[in-house]
């Protein structure tokens, strides 16, 4: 059994709520948009709490291709 390590493709502050999104293109953080268009900036005197320790898990289980 093999294991493949993930990477988050979003996050938000638990702060001020800023949430921002992956872009695969320039692989870097960008600001997300809400429903509306709008950006989420959140505040940007924030300094950001990411939830490192929340329930994104970056490893998952594999199964082998002989078994």
């Amino acid at each position: 059994m093999g294991v493949t390590i993930r990477k988050p493709t979003a996050r938000q502050c638990e702060d001020c709520g800023r949430k921002e999104v992956w872009n695969d293109a320039t692989s870097t953080w960008c600001v997300a948009r809400d429903d509306d268009g709008e950006r989420v900036a959140g505040n940007v005197y924030c300094i950001h709490e990411w939830d490192i320790n929340g329930t994104f898990v970056p490893l998952e289980n594999v199964a082998d291709a002989d078994v």
